[in-house]
């Protein structure tokens, strides 16, 4: 991919920078970036270890559409997977590329849209007795997803928000308004809530990540017993849920899904590709300036 990245920097045969603001400019820059992904999908496949699993066959000409048709839209990317999948590492790195190519950037945390809880939990004594007794957190209704959609169509639409905070304290206590969140060029959500109900409608890119489930159960058991003091008797019950409620919620969202990813992989050659999309959209010959 390095290699890919120097070769589109230093080559002569550039195209002459179309003006995006007119409807005719923004198709050429869309033929022209299609013509590169696929290049780039191309080169992933040869890869020993690929970051795309899959790639939804609509996605290309649908996305490429929405670029022709409202340019001036939010770019909204949604990122979901079963836990420990690895979509919390992916949205951290395509946080750290973009910023480090000087792109405003926001994330968003679907997590913090869980309901308040903290009534049931002072009930049951724990977090963990409620969910032995039977309250299902993944569930869709265990959501604030009308506050959700809303907050999403106010971020695309060029409004800064304020968001709930759901407190990882085992409170269970929601705190409305409690983060700002700007409506910046690039928004990136993340978390199993990004798909449910018609609230995946509203993004642009829709991303799912997968890995193994021994990866998965590693990552979650060190993550829950080194982060969160769990035991690792509590810690196996839970993961069983997850198991579990990733089955029934998260998954069936997988064939809907612009990209799937693989949380495998390295996320070094992840930046890289990062980088690539960035070099090949701003790497154009200007026009001449006339004297």
């Amino acid at each position: 991919m390095k290699l890919l990245i120097e070769k589109e920097l230093n080559s002569t045969d550039k195209i002459l920078k179309p003006d995006f603001n007119s409807k005719t400019g923004r198709e050429l820059l869309v033929f022209y970036l299609q013509t590169k992904f696929r290049q780039i999908l191309a080169y992933d496949r040869r890869c020993d270890s690929p970051i795309f699993i899959d790639v939804n066959p609509a996605f290309i000409n649908r996305f490429s559409k929405r670029l022709i048709n409202n340019p001036s839209k939010r770019l909204l990317i949604g990122i979901t997977g079963e836990s420990a999948s690895g979509k919390s590492t992916i949205c951290t790195e395509i946080k750290k590329t973009i910023e480090m190519l000087s792109m405003p950037v926001s994330i968003l945390s679907t997590d913090n849209y869980f309901n308040d809880i903290s009534d049931l939990i002072a009930k049951y004594g724990s977090f963990d007795n409620l969910r032995d007794n039977g309250y299902d957190i993944d569930a869709p209704t265990s959501f604030q997803l009308d506050t959700l959609k809303g907050d999403l169509i106010s971020l695309a639409s060029g409004e800064d928000i304020k968001a709930p905070m759901y407190l990882p304290n085992g409170t269970g206590v929601s705190v409305p308004n409690a983060q700002d969140v700007f409506s910046r060029k690039v928004i990136v959500v993340e978390g199993i809530a990004t798909m449910y109900q018609d609230v995946q409608d509203i993004f642009d890119i829709k991303i799912y990540v997968e890995a193994n489930n021994e990866l998965r159960k590693n990552r979650f058991l060190s993550r829950a017993i080194s982060e969160r003091n769990q035991s690792e008797e509590n810690a196996l019950k839970h993961w069983d849920y997850i198991t579990s409620a990733g089955e029934k919620y998260v998954k069936p969202f997988r064939s809907q899904a612009d990209l799937i990813l693989n949380g495998n992989a390295d996320l070094g050659y992840f930046a890289e590709i990062l980088r690539y999309i960035h070099a090949i959209t701003n790497n154009f010959e200007q026009f001449p300036v006339e004297a």
